[in-house]
C-alpha cells in the first residue's frame, strides 16, 4: 500500500451515468484481482473513494464507477493532465486454489467492476462463466473485457438487453442444466448477495463476495466500513475483505 500523486490520462463516459478513469502512477504497482484503491475527489472533500481496480497494467490502472453523490460528479468532470490522491492496493481481493478449474462470476450493478478483475487474472488459467445483470440497455458496459470469460451470460432487470431476469436468475438457469462451478466469485448489491448465498449453500457450492461498503479512511483505522460475520464478531470490509467467504458475513 502506497499514497501515489496520479495524472488522469482518460475520463470517459462508457454507459449511462458510468465513468472510466485511467490513471497514470509514478510507478508500476501490482494489484490482485478484487483489490481496490482509494481516490480523492477533489474539491473540498477531505475523504476518498473506494474504487475496484479493474485493470492494472504497468503505470496505468483503470477505476470505474458511478456518478452518484458529490464526490462521484466532481470525479466524473475530471480531464486528463489534472492530478489526483490514490491509495493502493488495498484489500485481500480474490485468490484461486489450483483445484477450482470451474469458476462463476456473478456481478450485478457496479458490482461487475471487480469480475473484469478476475477475469484479466484468471481467464486464461481457468474456465470461467459470467452472469452479468444491469439495471437496463442503457447501463450495459464492459462487454469487450466481460467477454474474457468462457461463457458469458449478460441480462437485464426490464428485457431491453439480454434475458428479463437478474444475475443470480441466470447462474440459477444454468445450475439447471447441470452447469456447475467449483466456487462462486460475486459483487453486487446486497438483495442480489443475499439471493445468491441462499442458492450456494442449497446446492452446497463455496462462495466469495466482495461487498460494497461506505469507507472512510480505507485502511481500517475509522470503522466506518464495520460489517457482522456469522460468528458474531465483526470485520472492517476495508482490511479484512472487501472478499469473504460467503458464510462468515452477514449479509
Amino acid at each position: 500500500m502506497k499514497d501515489y500523486r496520479a495524472v488522469v490520462q482518460a475520463n470517459r463516459e462508457i454507459a449511462e451515468g458510468i465513468f472510466e478513469l485511467t490513471l497514470s502512477l509514478p510507478e508500476e504497482v501490482k494489484v490482485r484481482a478484487g483489490q481496490f484503491a482509494e481516490i480523492s475527489a477533489g474539491g473540498a472533500h477531505l475523504l476518498r473513494r473506494p474504487f475496484a481496480v479493474c485493470k492494472a497494467e504497468g503505470k496505468e490502472i483503470t477505476v470505474c464507477f458511478q456518478r452518484r453523490g458529490e464526490g462521484t460528479r466532481l470525479l466524473a468532470s475530471t480531464g486528463a493532465g489534472e492530478r489526483l490522491n490514490v491509495l493502493l492496493p488495498l484489500g485481500n481481493g480474490f485468490y484461486l486454489r489450483e483445484e477450482e478449474k470451474k469458476i462463476a462470476l456473478v456481478g450485478g450493478g457496479v458490482g461487475i467492476f471487480p469480475m473484469i478483475s478476475v477475469l484479466r487474472e484468471y481467464a486464461e488459467k481457468k474456465e470461467i462463466s459470467a452472469y452479468i445483470g444491469f439495471r437496463s440497455a442503457s447501463a450495459v458496459c464492459g462487454l469487450e473485457e466481460l467477454n474474457r470469460a468462457s461463457r458469458l451470460v449478460a441480462v437485464t432487470d426490464d428485457g431491453s438487453y439480454g434475458e428479463k431476469m437478474n444475475a443470480v436468475q441466470a447462474f440459477e438457469g444454468d445450475l439447471r442444466r447441470g452447469l456447475r462451478p467449483d466456487v462462486a466469485l460475486a459483487c453486487g448489491p446486497l438483495p442480489m448477495l443475499r439471493a445468491l448465498k441462499g442458492v450456494l449453500e442449497r446446492e452446497k457450492i463455496p462462495g466469495f463476495v466482495s461487498l460494497e461498503e461506505r469507507m472512510g479512511c480505507g485502511i481500517g483505522a475509522c470503522l466506518v466500513c464495520v460489517c457482522n460475520l456469522t460468528n458474531g464478531e465483526h470485520a472492517r470490509v476495508c482490511r479484512d475483505g472487501p472478499v469473504f467467504a460467503v458464510g462468515d458475513v452477514e449479509l
